[in-house]
């Protein structure tokens, strides 16, 4: 519960001071039943009189373009149409920058030249719904992010991590959290080195609510980018169990016994193993299926290549595993269209079998599962012999009850919530360039 936010909508609507005071009081006791009411009063009264006085402030600095379109609403982080607009507003508020894979690819991680190598760098966030499972959620943002150094053709280094709880939260949490990074990371020989650790905003945020990241860097001789995609490659892909989303769908979803099957490093090894063979030079691209599932990273890929992706959908489903695809299966959800967390790599077809058998020394399967071909950034999806489009959807596959309830919610106006998107990030990109002006002339 944000008692500043409720603060604010409470001023908002235009009541008085110290009637929102009284409301905001009865809020904290429902979430402190063990303070006095005087405290919470007094709590209450100075949550009053900060929003005032914050309110009252006023500055290119201090205030910001709306966009009038709620995170929820545009399905921001949820892996679908709406999220994937929103990450191309970044490339224009940053700008041009001299890294060898920058934001504007939209690759897993972003690369730069140093000393002869490629320093490899990138973040995950943990998995919204596993705040109660801190373990889970510290294990699966752990191996999210090594991913992400994986599959630009990167040996992973070092990692850092940062963890924010609630103030009502206990203490434990931030202590499964890294005992699940730290499996991760003793497993796999990469350190933990630094991290941070906050309350969610501070005394304003009550409750028990937990989130976080995992950051990694690597070092890389030859990078395997999305952008070096090319017509005439065809496309593997290995068997995948899922990470926090499957987790998060079977706990609930009443499908415990399935959250063990995604605790596994099977993807971590057979890159190990891709890194170590004489096979890496040759490959092209490597990404995780994970941003909205297959749709959302074909469709990715060939946008960033200017290709043409063709799934083959004979296959595909022999290469989930057979208890994540049977609670799939019995929740109707698109198995397409959710992160399985399987290796894609893209390489040259005379260079598949190498990479496969590389791959399958580690005990992974993998297969072909499509090509690439001349023709505008999209995504095509054979099944039985038809083409279709292969898209991502306005969100990744509705995984758990109430995101099936979310994924009702009509969306007629998306292109409209689109304009207002990107006035908003052009906004953003015209406040730094003011505040970039402003410091060179003093300097």
């Amino acid at each position: 519960m944000d008692i500043e936010e409720l603060t604010r909508r409470c001023l908002t609507a235009g009541t008085d001071e110290e009637t929102c005071a009284h409301h905001l009081r009865d809020q904290i006791l429902t979430m402190k039943p063990n303070v006095s009411s005087e405290y919470a009063l007094s709590m209450a009264r100075a949550v009053v009189e900060e929003v005032i006085n914050s309110n009252r402030a006023e500055s290119d600095l201090i205030a910001y373009t709306k966009a009038d379109v709620t995170m929820g609403e545009f399905g921001v982080g949820s892996r679908g149409a709406g999220d994937f607009f929103a990450h191309r507003q970044f490339p224009k508020i940053i700008g041009s920058t001299d890294a060898s894979v920058g934001v504007d690819e939209m690759d897993d991680a972003g690369a730069v030249e140093a000393g002869g190598k490629y320093i490899i760098t990138t973040v995950d966030g943990m998995h919204s719904r596993l705040s109660d499972f801190p373990f889970l959620a510290g294990f699966h943002v752990t191996r999210a992010t090594l991913r992400d150094v994986y599959v630009m053709g990167a040996k992973p280094v070092a990692m850092l991590s940062d963890i924010h709880v609630g103030d009502d939260g206990d203490v434990a949490k931030i202590f499964d959290y890294t005992a699940g990074i730290s499996v991760v990371s003793e497993a796999m020989g990469i350190p933990l080195v630094t991290g941070s650790t906050l309350r969610i905003g501070g005394d304003m945020v009550l409750g028990s609510r937990m989130t976080g990241c995992v950051g990694a860097v690597g070092v890389a001789d030859h990078l395997t980018a999305r952008v070096a995609t090319q017509p005439g490659d065809c496309i593997l892909m290995t068997t995948g169990a899922g990470g926090g989303t499957i987790a998060t769908a079977a706990i609930y979803s009443g499908f415990p016994d399935v959250v063990e099957r995604t605790i596994n490093l099977s993807f971590l090894r057979a890159c190990e193993a891709l890194l170590k063979s004489d096979v890496l030079p040759r490959i092209h691209t490597m990404t995780d299926v994970t941003n909205g599932g297959l749709r959302g990273d074909a469709y990715e890929m060939a946008e960033t290549a200017g290709c043409t992706i063709v799934i083959v959908e004979d296959d595909l489903r022999t290469l989930v595993d057979p208890e994540v695809l049977k609670m799939l299966d019995a929740l109707e959800i698109d198995y397409l269209g959710v992160s399985l967390d399987a290796l894609l790599v893209v390489t040259r077809p005379e260079d598949a079998d190498a990479v496969i058998d590389v791959v399958q020394s580690t005990g992974v399967t993998m297969k072909k599962i499509g090509y690439v071909t001349e023709g505008p950034g999209e995504a095509k999806l054979i099944t039985n012999g038809e083409m279709t489009d292969f898209i991502p959807r306005f969100r990744e596959s509705a995984y758990t009850p109430v995101k099936k309830v979310v994924d009702t919610t009509p969306h007629d106006d998306f292109e409209e919530m689109k304009k207002r998107v990107a006035r908003a990030g052009d906004a953003a990109r015209d406040k730094k360039e003011r505040v970039l002006a402003s410091l060179r002339r003093t300097e």
